[in-house]
């Protein structure tokens, strides 16, 4: 039976905010669970020695003097379960990973593998033990004295400024502003609270408080211990970070490229508070806090801040940023017109505005959606605002649904107006008969176009009928004005429409939908249809395969139904994964729909216009919406999110009941195709104060990248009336890897100051294709059956043979990437890191053992040779043989991946081409073969099938010949950088090493 132990967990009060603090809690001993090899755990007392030169525990069967580990013996610290040990299918889930640590030491790189009792208690310990082995080795003086004064004489310089009259002290309120001035998102009740404890227990009571308690009372309240364990991580050996220390910061965990030491020191110059900080180019807490806190360093990419889509696509390969009723400011009915919604959803990049024309009371048409004849807004008023605000935000042609409610004498005077305001803006030149897609963007830009109905050519007079499918009838039956003269038994309504504004409308004609079949054969690329929601929705559900196809080509609009009289909104990610570009929204109104759309929108630029995902473009490819797992040639990818702390978040607005204290738990959400919508929540902080620790590793799952959409969602789980705090919503494309701050927003999408989530973020490949499957436990990796991606048959023998002629090149290239896959995964777990670390990490990681041996190192890399062999000089202990096997295996894989890519992608590509010979004459083989009805179906189905595989596999070998090139890159120079690189000199280049495997001409 295993033993067990119940641990009482650190105190609340006590906070961890420097390294001094850390050694502290270690010399007064604390329990742990030390963990057998055969799974069982023993409780015992772990305790720093008085001399800081051995750790000890007791009880123990061994006599003293082997219950001990020296400090000088220890060669890695591991946070998590990152030893066999650890990972062993008997104890995974008996505690969190954040619980678990272990101590590398010895000649033979034994591991002493550790669990406690909170997360708290192992950032101690690591942050101790990691200083103390950094200490040894630099002999600085000793642990809590002479570092802290860099930060310690700035604090105190910002206290000199304060005493005005030099007396050594200053007033409470004038400390509290200060304190708050250097930290904005602090209460000013927190502030104050901590100096009264400080005087309490120093035995200082007053209104003035000294230089020395200010320094303490910023120190308690301004450290966050998070910031400070990653600090020490990074710092060589003390409690800052120099140059070389922010650079392999920003380099190994933060996935920068082409970082140098002069950015670094812009960086510190920028951020660190002290004058001597700046001076000597070392970056404290204060200044490393600031500078994840700031844009710099923000979880948003900032490549994704301006236009960095191809904008030179046809317009029906973009989703468009739609409004619906955008001058509503409520709900439907019951709201009210104002004009100022224009302006709202103009600013926040919308491309596409519905207008209701009416017949207003004076003889001029008006716009509203009100029942109320009195809330309306005169169509010239809004043109006008409109010409004003069209393209403050976005330069992309803005699209104006006409909705045609009023008399064809007002519909005159509508088109006059649209003329004359709108002028050279107005798109009015015909369509290219020859063309076969809609202009793009680039050539649109700075154009207004109209979408509405058209006279038919055989009208010759002044006006005509047509006929009307667009939504509004509903509203019209409210208001009483229902056209009289719909059709008897059914059918669509017609309606009057002018000449002068039929003439208005080119590029985006509304038509009636009649069916896909009908589409294919007859419908031009400027003709446009919209649907209701139900009507998409059911396409979506019942043959999303045939709305993706016709979303190729033609644009479609799809508008909340009617029934939504509160203006509620619909899930736009339901018809974006069908490819439907304008999916219309009540931008009124704050929610999850609308955070989706608002977050969504934000990748390019927020200029309204987003390029969608290639296998929705692509003239024959195979993707359907409703796929539970992966899809062909779509490389899934893996989300580590960690979500570690919250700052100043606020109390949720609705629960004026509630007292001060929120008890805050993190829901984080993947919105995307079926497969990978999915949703995870941490636990709950208790009695946490403002600032949170959560500490929780999550893990998605992401089968299509370029449509997932993650969304932060922070909620009080002691709510009363409402349990809201705040989210935040952020493109998938757009996740910048690393520690970073998540800058929260309200419901309604504002930002909320100071508040933020501290994440880490990491994206890796999933290992191989085929279904999910539990990464890093290395037992059942071998019993995984490989599953191969294969071509399906169309039941035409000619077309059935060429793609029979890549089985092979499709097995092979599956085989390269996998080997190297499961190698490089082998590899990192005998570093004691995770399938998320980096190569550059990994060589790192090996460096820091062997220089953390007394003699030379008894490893080296040649860096002489492009595949650099690690040599071991002499007899080396049995993990680290092991870690040279891996290393071994993962370099001859990854050199059989490069040397065999480009004739296996030749082959792919080459099939491919023969496939997509065959494309212009498939109707005419069709015919020849009898293909009919399911057959021919399945026939098109299996082609699109073969095509979108053999193209997608062949992009997957070409982007892992990339990544084996960059992580030999990555070897040399982290070979160089660490000291166990010899014959560097003769490195590569880093261009001839990282560059990207050059596409076969298509």
């Amino acid at each position: 039976k295993k033993k067990t132990v119940s641990f009482s967990s650190m105190p609340n009060d006590r906070k961890i905010n420097s390294t001094a603090a850390c050694i502290s809690l270690m010399l007064e001993g604390c329990e742990l669970k030390k963990v057998r090899s055969n799974s069982r755990m023993y409780s015992r007392f772990f305790v720093l020695d008085a001399d800081m030169r051995s750790v000890r525990w007791e009880p123990s069967k061994k006599d003293s003097e082997k219950a001990k580990i020296e400090i000088k013996s220890v060669k890695e610290v591991r946070v998590g379960k990152k030893t066999p040990v650890l990972r062993s299918n008997g104890l995974s889930d008996q505690f969190p990973d954040e619980c678990a640590f272990s101590i590398i030491y010895g000649d033979n790189y034994e591991s002493l593998d550790l669990v406690a009792s909170s997360a708290d208690v192992v950032s101690a310990w690591v942050m101790g033990l990691r200083y103390l082995v950094s200490y040894g080795k630099h002999s600085p003086e000793a642990p809590g004295t002479g570092h802290p004064s860099l930060r310690t004489s700035w604090i105190s310089s910002v206290f000199d400024l304060a005493d005005l009259d030099k007396s050594g002290r200053i007033p409470v309120s004038r400390a509290v502003q200060l304190i708050k001035a250097l930290n904005p998102g602090m209460k000013t009740s927190t502030i104050e609270l901590k100096f009264k404890e400080l005087q309490k227990a120093s035995e200082r009571p007053g209104m003035e408080v000294a230089c020395d308690l200010f320094v303490e009372a910023y120190c308690e309240l301004c450290t966050r211990p998070e910031i400070f364990f990653l600090l020490v991580q990074f710092s060589s050996n003390k409690e800052y970070l120099g140059v070389k220390d922010l650079l392999m910061f920003l380099e190994v965990e933060q996935g920068m490229e082409g970082v140098t030491e002069e950015k670094c020191l812009e960086i510190v110059s920028k951020y660190e508070p002290s004058k001597e900080g700046r001076e000597k180019g070392y970056l404290a807490i204060d200044g490393f806090t600031r500078y994840l806190l700031s844009a710099d360093c923000s979880i948003f990419d900032p490549q994704h801040r301006k236009v960095c889509q191809d904008m030179a696509q046809p317009l029906s390969h973009y989703y468009i940023s739609s409004a619906h009723s955008a001058c509503l400011l409520e709900d439907n009915f019951w709201g009210h017109s104002d004009i100022n919604g224009y302006i709202s959803a103009l600013g926040l990049g919308c491309r596409s505005i519905e207008l209701v024309l009416w017949d207003g009371p004076e003889g001029e048409p008006v716009v509203y959606t009100s029942p109320s004849a009195t809330s309306c807004v005169p169509f010239r008023a809004v043109v006008g605002l409109i010409d004003q605000h069209a393209f403050t935000t976005s330069a992309y042609p803005l699209i104006l649904c006409l909705v045609v409610r009023c008399s064809a004498p007002q519909q005159r005077l509508a088109a006059q107006c649209l003329r004359k305001t709108l002028g050279e803006k107005l798109y009015l030149e015909p369509p290219n008969p020859v063309a076969s897609y809609l202009p793009s963007p680039e050539e649109l830009k700075g154009r207004i176009l109209i979408k509405g109905k058209k006279l038919p050519p055989s009208c010759e007079d002044s006006e005509g009928e047509v006929s009307d499918e667009e939504e509004g009838w509903e509203l019209a039956r409210r208001l009483g004005q229902e056209d009289q003269e719909a059709p008897e038994g059914g059918g669509p309504r017609r309606v009057r429409l002018s000449r002068e504004l039929s003439e208005l409308v080119s590029l985006c004609q509304a038509v009636p939908f009649h069916d896909f079949e009908s589409s294919r054969r007859g419908q031009r690329y400027w003709e446009m249809c919209s649907f209701s929601e139900v009507e998409a929705g059911r396409f979506a559900n019942e043959c999303p395969a045939e709305l993706v196809s016709y979303n190729k080509r033609f644009l479609s609009r799809i508008y909340p139904s009617p029934m939504r009289i509160d203006a509620s909104n619909m899930n736009p990610q339901d018809f974006w994964k069908c490819g439907c570009q304008m999916v219309a929204m009540n931008y009124q109104t704050p929610g999850l729909m609308m955070d989706l759309n608002a977050g969504w929108f934000r990748q390019n630029g927020a200029c309204g216009y987003v390029l969608r995902p290639a296998i929705m473009r692509e003239e024959v490819s195979y993707f359907s919406a409703n796929a539970k797992d992966s899809l062909p040639g779509v490389p899934a990818q893996l989300l580590h999110l960690k979500v570690i702390s919250g700052q100043n978040l606020p109390k949720p607005k609705g629960s004026g009941a509630k007292g001060e204290v929120v008890e805050p738990y993190v829901c984080a959400e993947i919105h995307g195709i079926p497969a990978d919508c999915a949703e995870h929540r941490t636990k709950t902080a208790l009695q946490s104060g403002d600032n949170p620790i959560f500490d929780e590793s999550l893990e998605f799952q992401i089968n299509l990248p370029e449509l997932a959409v993650l969304r932060f969602v922070v909620l009080d789980d002691d709510y009363i009336g409402d349990e809201f705090i705040a989210q935040y919503t952020i493109p998938f494309e757009c996740l910048q890897p690393g520690y970073r701050h998540v800058p929260l927003q309200s419901l309604a999408g504002e930002p909320l100051p100071h508040a933020t989530l501290f994440v880490h973020v990491a994206i890796t490949d999933r290992r191989g294709g085929g279904k999910g499957h539990r990464r890093g436990l290395a037992g059942r990796r071998g019993r995984r059956v490989r599953e191969y991606t294969s071509t399906k048959a169309t039941g035409i023998k000619a077309i059935d043979e060429v793609f029979r002629t890549a089985t092979q090149p499709l097995r092979e290239a599956t085989d390269l990437r996998e080997n190297v896959q499961n190698a490089l995964v082998s590899f990192k777990e005998l570093c004691g890191l995770t399938p998320a670390a980096n190569m550059k990490q990994c060589i790192l990681t090996v460096s820091t053992w062997l220089l953390h041996s007394d003699s030379t190192p008894s490893v080296t890399l040649n860096l002489a040779e492009q595949y650099p062999p690690m040599e071991a000089q002499g007899p080396i202990p049995d993990l680290l043989r092991k870690v040279l096997t891996a290393y071994e295996t993962m370099i001859q894989t990854s050199r059989t991946l490069i040397e065999s890519a480009d004739v296996v992608y030749g082959k792919l590509i080459q099939a491919q081409q023969a496939g997509m010979d065959f494309h212009k004459e498939l109707h005419r083989i069709e015919t020849k073969e009898g293909l009919r009805g399911h057959k021919l179906q399945k026939a098109l189905e299996s082609f699109a099938w073969n095509i979108t595989v053999l193209k997608g596999q062949a992009d997957l070998l070409k982007h892992a010949k990339a990544e084996a090139l960059d992580n030999l890159w990555q070897i040399h120079n982290a070979g160089q950088s660490c000291g166990i690189g010899r014959n560097s000199s003769a490195s590569p280049e880093s261009s001839q090493l990282r560059a990207p495997l050059e596409p076969i001409p298509e």
